[in-house]
């Protein structure tokens, strides 16, 4: 748990280091409504699952920036995973979703925008993922 906390905060100082502009996780930006908001009650599958979410939009973004947070968010599944074992939660296999079909269409249309939505509502995610943590999250 400690180690998932520790990569959760390098992930975010990453984002911090990288974001040229903040946005608002709460701003409606057109046509990005497929990245995931905050969610205030996260088990671990559903960290899981946002974080899957995540992978799929970074490794479908141009920028340099983000492949270190896309390998980050790697391990931090695999860590959570490993917690989920620890507390023997079964965590189901995420698939890619639907609703990033339409990414292709989005990422043309705004790609800085895509990349700085995305990028600011990870690290709210990850804030929120980390308080959750202290909590003893359920599978």
């Amino acid at each position: 748990q400690d180690d998932t906390k520790t990569l959760i905060k390098t992930i975010v100082t990453r984002i911090n280091d990288i974001s040229h502009t903040s946005v608002s996780s709460k701003q409606r930006v057109t046509g990005l409504d497929f990245i995931p908001g905050l969610h205030p009650l996260l088990s671990l599958s559903k960290m899981d699952q946002t974080l899957a979410i995540y992978q799929q939009i970074l490794a479908s973004l141009p920028s340099r920036n983000v492949i270190q947070i896309s390998n980050d968010l790697e391990n931090l599944r695999d860590l959570l995973h490993l917690l989920a074992a620890s507390k023997s939660c079964p965590l189901p296999q995420v698939r890619a979703l639907e609703s990033l079909e339409s990414l292709g269409v989005v990422l043309e249309a705004s790609l800085y925008s895509t990349e700085l939505v995305a990028l600011s509502r990870l690290q709210g995610s990850l804030q929120d993922m980390l308080r959750q943590l202290d909590l003893s999250p359920g599978c």
